[in-house]
């Protein structure tokens, strides 16, 4: 379902770190209205996506628009390189290095797959400052910011709307790949529903485990998993697994059931358009306010390190209301998620039974 689009270089004159960009397929794009010194003078931004890249209507598009905004608000130039599936962890490093060499002093880090060659390429580069999305390690360097999101709170009013729509009592989780931050989506979303009516039976499907992460960018795998849950009589089923779960909504929608998104509001993709219908609501993480706060932050000279953490309360993660097929249970999600946000109600990070 993801774009076809590969990511052509650009190459900038005078600097042997573009070239080395170009040789890996990166995008380089100036930004003209910036600064008064022109392009040359404004802050220049390397991001480096995960697996599945721009254009895979869910997490990395999240932090495109993140980016594209910090481009059109902030004057900022940027750069673009995606992984590769099956790629080596040395493929990451050398991407990192290269948007260094290319003199990219801030660098956002696309998904936890980047944590060991983050680590390692912010520790020889102590005055470039990185950014890693959905992972932190407690060694990881001080010029390292962890934007991390309480995806078990947002999954949590996914499980509550499942719960309340589904006729069966039967609903359905698709996880891309077996994780500890895929768990934390099983988690919550099991919570919710259970929270609810304590009998509904969750289905859970993961597509992949560790090594192999082609469960987030396998519509075919989502599409086949959704079906399996759907013959066992489950009518709500969401998917946290990045492209994959574009299969899923698919199969969902051809059987006239109820798909719940995830990450980016998925019943407003183009790509989707046709499956609209079908889409009960998204979990929406705002990788994109992350994305843009943090290099809005370093625009303005400040420091960042550490962890940023974007929950409910932040508004770091909410249920998309496109379609209006949730208006009606909108009280109960309001009362769902104040608990949440008073400390009332406790998110599970890792599936319970």
């Amino acid at each position: 379902m993801r774009r076809s689009m590969k990511l052509a270089a650009v190459v900038l004159s005078g600097s042997l770190g573009m070239a080395s960009l170009a040789a890996c397929g990166a995008k380089s794009t100036d930004n003209n209205t910036a600064s008064s010194g022109g392009a040359s003078d404004s802050l220049k931004v390397g991001m480096a996506y995960d697996i599945g890249g721009r254009g895979d209507q869910s997490f990395n598009d999240s932090a495109a628009r993140g980016l594209d905004k910090a481009k059109a608000d902030l004057g900022v130039s940027v750069t673009e390189a995606e992984a590769k599936p099956g790629e080596a962890e040395a493929d990451k490093e050398t991407r990192l290095k290269n948007l260094v060499d290319g003199g990219y002093k801030t660098i956002v880090a696309v998904g936890f797959v980047y944590q060991p060659a983050v680590n390692k390429v912010a520790k020889d580069n102590p005055n470039v400052k990185f950014a890693i999305i959905d992972s932190n390690d407690k060694d990881q360097p001080s010029n390292v910011t962890s934007l991390l999101f309480a995806e078990q709170e947002g999954s949590y009013l996914a499980g509550v709307a499942a719960a309340n729509k589904s006729k069966a009592k039967h609903v359905g989780f698709i996880g891309g790949v077996q994780s500890e931050l895929i768990k934390k989506f099983e988690a919550g979303y099991k919570a919710g529903v259970k929270s609810v009516d304590s009998s509904i039976v969750v289905e859970t499907t993961y597509l992949t485990t560790p090594p192999d992460f082609t469960g987030f960018t396998s519509p075919d795998k989502g599409k086949e998993a959704a079906q399996g849950q759907l013959d066992k009589g489950a009518d709500v089923i969401y998917s946290a697994a990045g492209s994959s779960g574009n299969g899923a909504i698919e199969a969902v929608a051809n059987a006239k059931k109820f798909a719940i998104g995830v990450d980016s509001d998925q019943a407003t993709q183009p790509a989707l358009a046709k499956y609209k219908d079908a889409i009960l609501t998204s979990m929406v993480k705002n990788v994109d306010n992350a994305v843009f706060s943090y290099i809005d932050s370093v625009k303005k000279g400040q420091n960042p390190t550490g962890i940023k953490l974007f929950d409910l309360k932040a508004d770091g993660v909410s249920l998309a209301t496109t379609g209006g097929k949730i208006d009606d249970i909108q009280d109960k999600l309001k009362t769902a998620a104040d608990a949440i946000k008073s400390g009332q109600t406790k998110i599970p990070v890792t599936p319970e039974g």
